[in-house]
């Protein structure tokens, strides 16, 4: 292992076997991959420690999708649900202008009768009061879902997003991009082909976007890594990528974990290791993002230590982390970021949603 880090650190790139075997270890061996990790952070992108000012923007709770991993979806009808319109979008957005916010993340169960239409009054009545911020909203499910909703082709769908006001597509909804998988977490999301097809059409058309993985329900090593490949592949012929955010289950609310289906989520050695292996082996993408709200103040800290450099956004709510059942992930003040990176002897900087300085 240490000959093959050693490798990775002169310029070989990790086959998906040997990416593999690195997430599977349990020693005390952890530590030198993270090290390894955190030594090809510092080559990229040196010792800074970024944060967007954001805010989530929810809109419903209403989902054709009801995820087995996911405790915040609801379908049409049941109690409890709710659909927000023009009225109360635009007090939030007037919410996030008073904060100074530079990216308002339009976050929303994918409810059964939006159009493309929807989204698109959505996003304008967001862009008539912030045309300054980057909108982050339509994950390739949304996007495939509108599209079909409206008789519209997908690429024709993003062109009227972008021109209703999207700036940067939502990579989410890939969860672990094997089908297998797919159909025990999120049947009725687009399978893996489509996910990618439209994560491509969006960088062909200049659309940047994120990139997720959401791990530590019913996939194996073998699985992250396979989604892990996917990715690396769509950013060696697109660069398309902002960043990696890995998200941790949070399986305390899901029908997943109260069926019996799923363990208790990640635990903290397989976030470290999904941290620092993913920094080794993307190596054509800049940053690995450590999401606060999924694996808590202090282990983010450490994910900082295992190739991580971005801590996501201040949010200021995040119902979707709330309803599963994580405590305090609705916001992060930049004062506490500024603290954890000041321990680590980094800047702590803020950045826009495509990491230029804010």
């Amino acid at each position: 292992m240490r000959q093959l880090l050693d490798d990775v650190l002169s310029g070989h790139r990790l086959t998906e076997a040997e990416a593999v075997s690195l997430l599977k270890v349990r020693d005390r061996r952890i530590w030198e991959i993270a090290a390894a990790a955190d030594a090809v952070r510092e080559r990229k992108v040196g010792n800074v420690v970024t944060y967007v000012r954001n805010q989530n923007l929810h809109i419903t709770n209403i989902c054709k999708n009801i995820c087995g991993f996911c405790g915040f979806g609801k379908p049409k009808g049941a109690e409890g649900t709710y659909l927000f319109g023009k009225e109360e979008i635009q007090a939030q957005v007037a919410l996030a202008r008073e904060r100074k916010v530079t990216e308002i993340c339009m976050l929303s169960g994918v409810h059964p009768d939006f159009t493309l239409e929807t989204y698109e009054a959505m996003i304008g009545w967001v862009r008539a009061m912030m045309p300054e911020a980057d909108i982050h909203t339509a994950s390739p499910d949304e996007v495939a879902w509108a599209a079909a909703r409206s008789g519209v082709s997908e690429a024709e769908a993003l062109e009227r997003l972008r021109k209703a006001g999207l700036g940067t597509l939502q990579g989410t909804g890939a969860e672990i991009l094997v089908d297998e998988v797919r159909r025990v977490i999120c049947p009725r999301k687009v399978d893996t082909h489509t996910w990618e097809r439209i994560i491509r059409l969006a960088h062909g058309m200049g659309i940047r976007s994120t990139a997720t993985i959401m791990y530590g329900s019913a996939e194996r090593c073998e699985d992250r890594i396979a989604h892990l490949g996917i990715l690396r592949r769509i950013q060696d012929d697109t660069g398309g990528f902002t960043e990696l955010v890995p998200l941790s289950y949070l399986h305390e609310n899901t029908p997943l974990y109260t069926a019996g289906i799923t363990s208790a989520g990640a635990t903290g050695r397989e976030d470290l290791l999904l941290f620092a292996v993913a920094r080794l082996f993307l190596d054509n993408f800049d940053h690995i993002q450590i999401s606060w709200g999924k694996v808590g103040v202090k282990l983010a800290e450490l994910g900082l230590c295992a190739g991580g450099d971005d801590l996501g956004g201040t949010m200021f709510c995040d119902a979707v982390s709330v309803d599963a059942g994580a405590e305090g992930a609705d916001y992060l003040d930049p004062a506490t970021m500024r603290r954890i990176a000041e321990d680590l002897g980094r800047e702590l900087r803020q950045r826009t949603t495509t990491y230029g300085r804010a």
